[in-house]
Order: structure tokens, then C-alpha cells, then sequence
């Protein structure tokens, strides 16, 4: 008998500019996980579960942006050693460990992984190289976009609480505390694009261009910004970039008995915490009433 091939383990690192901790929440977290796992700008997470504990699975939708291709990416965790090593098995056998190391407020990320048989090991290492330098820049460039949460038990079902929360008739009516005019126009459909706006005391037409990174109805919504909509225009020439562009504002919807947590995380430039922190609350309190 031909003994069994010990399969090839491909070792990457990175050094992330960040305290260990801040680093372990960034990595593990799936609100975060889907801002930075992917080696290209044409590919995205668009969607991340992630039960880190002994036995947990883990899963990430790897898809490029076109919507052209795409997987999941899932495993289990056989070891957790909080703030230094996360060891798992992806769920084709491979075993992979992640350590982390901090000095002098840096923190070296090392990532080892059983190579697969289908692309060569210079290509792996390529792209698990790039998918860490990824998480390198975000983690280095996360603070003047901070992350909100906010969440509300609602006496109704997951699903009709997102057809709610979507409803052209309906959406409109919870979203009042955040501006009284407030509308959009598009599709929910995943990879669409959609448009929110408001009028302001002077009349003029405001808000936002947004694409659908991710619906799964009764779920989960992940809405992504794109430009301002500003002097009437929605076209790409006339939205300027913005401090919103590339921030997520993503729905979760999880069965609590017979009722629903909804759960909202939202991206948001600093400079506008204070009105979101005030209006949020309001407005799952109304989406409350609606859905009740």
C-alpha cells in the first residue's frame, strides 16, 4: 500500500498596525469579517456567520461583485484560545490555524493552512497573502467610521417584519425620524441598485445611492453606500464620493420564540453619531408599532 501524502501547509503573516484586541474583534467578528475578507476589490463577503466556540461553524459567501461566481467558505472550530489562536477544519478536511502576537501595540497575524489540490501552492499563498493584507488596511483604516448597533424585540415573524421594513408603502412611514420626506426608488433585489432620498427645509432633494450587497428575505439586508445624490441627480458623473461610500447598513432578523430580534449595525462617520443615535431608536419603535 502507498502510504498517505501528507498534504502541504502554506504559512502566511501579516503586521497589523493595532492592539491585539482590537485586532481578535475585527477578525472574528462577521459585521467585520464582510468589509475585509476578499483578495480583490471585484470580489466581496457579502454575507458571514461565525460561532466561534469548540465545534462552532463558521461560513463567509465569497462572490464576485458582478455576480458572476461564487462560494461559501465554511468549517468548524476544534480550538479557541481568545486573543491568541483560533485552530478549525474547513469542511473539505483541511485543517487551518490562525495565531496572533502583540508587541509594543502591534500585532502579528499568522495564518497556516493545508494546501488543496486544485491550484497550485504559489497561487493559495497568493491569495490568502492578499485576503490578510486586506484585513491589514482595514483594520489600520477603521475609526473615522464607527460602527453602531442597535436592535428591537418585535410580536411578529421574521419574514413579515422584513416585508414590512421594505414595503413601498410602509418603509417610508418608519423611516419619518429620519427625515419626514423620506422615500427610495430601485429594487431590494440583491446587486441592485437603490436610491434613498429626503427633502430638506429648503426644498432640495437629497440622499443617497446605495446597492443591495446582500437579501436574504427574513434574514438578513446588507445595504451598501455609494455616492450622495445631490442637485437632483442620481447619475454616476454628478454623486461625489463621500464619507458615506463603502459604508454598510446591514439588517438582521433572528427568531426569539414567537417573536423576532431585529438587529441593525450600521457604518457611520463620526460626525454624524449623535443624530443617529437619537433617530434610530425612534424609528424601530414606530417599525415596531407597524409590524405589531
Amino acid at each position: 500500500m502507498t502510504p498517505h501524502a501528507e498534504k502541504l501547509v502554506i504559512t502566511v503573516s501579516d503586521t497589523v498596525n493595532a492592539p491585539l484586541q482590537r485586532v481578535w474583534e475585527l477578525f472574528t467578528d462577521p459585521l467585520h469579517i464582510i468589509h475585509w475578507n476578499h483578495a480583490s476589490d471585484d470580489w466581496q463577503t457579502s454575507y458571514a456567520e461565525n460561532d466561534l466556540r469548540p465545534g462552532g461553524a463558521f461560513l463567509s459567501r465569497m462572490e464576485a461583485r458582478d455576480g458572476s461566481e461564487g462560494f461559501d467558505f465554511t468549517g468548524t472550530y476544534s480550538e479557541i484560545v481568545p486573543g491568541k489562536s483560533i485552530a478549525s477544519t474547513l469542511d473539505d478536511g483541511r485543517n487551518v490555524h490562525t495565531s496572533f502576537s502583540e508587541k509594543a501595540g502591534v500585532t502579528l497575524v499568522t495564518e497556516s493552512f493545508e494546501a488543496e489540490d486544485q491550484n497550485s501552492a504559489e497561487l493559495q499563498r497568493a491569495g490568502w497573502q492578499a485576503i490578510l493584507e486586506s484585513f491589514k488596511r482595514y483594520v489600520e483604516g477603521y475609526g473615522p467610521i464607527e460602527k453602531l448597533h442597535f436592535e428591537i424585540l418585535i410580536n411578529n415573524s421574521p419574514e413579515n417584519i422584513f416585508r414590512i421594513m421594505t414595503g413601498s408603502d410602509t418603509y417610508n412611514k418608519w423611516t419619518t425620524e429620519f427625515n419626514p420626506t423620506s422615500r427610495f426608488y430601485g429594487s431590494w433585489n440583491k446587486g441592485e441598485k437603490i436610491t434613498f432620498l429626503g427633502t430638506d427645509a429648503d426644498g432640495k432633494t437629497g440622499g443617497m445611492v446605495c446597492r443591495i450587497r446582500e437579501n436574504i428575505p427574513g434574514k438578513f439586508l446588507s445595504i451598501e453606500s455609494l455616492r450622495e445624490f445631490v442637485d437632483g441627480s442620481e447619475d454616476a458623473g454628478t454623486g461625489k464620493e463621500n464619507s458615506w461610500s463603502g459604508a454598510l447598513e446591514n439588517y438582521t432578523l433572528k427568531p426569539a420564540g414567537s417573536k423576532t430580534l431585529l438587529c441593525i449595525d450600521t457604518d457611520v462617520p463620526a460626525e454624524h453619531r449623535p443624530f443617529l443615535l437619537e433617530a434610530w431608536p425612534k424609528a424601530l419603535e414606530t417599525l415596531k408599532e407597524l409590524c405589531e
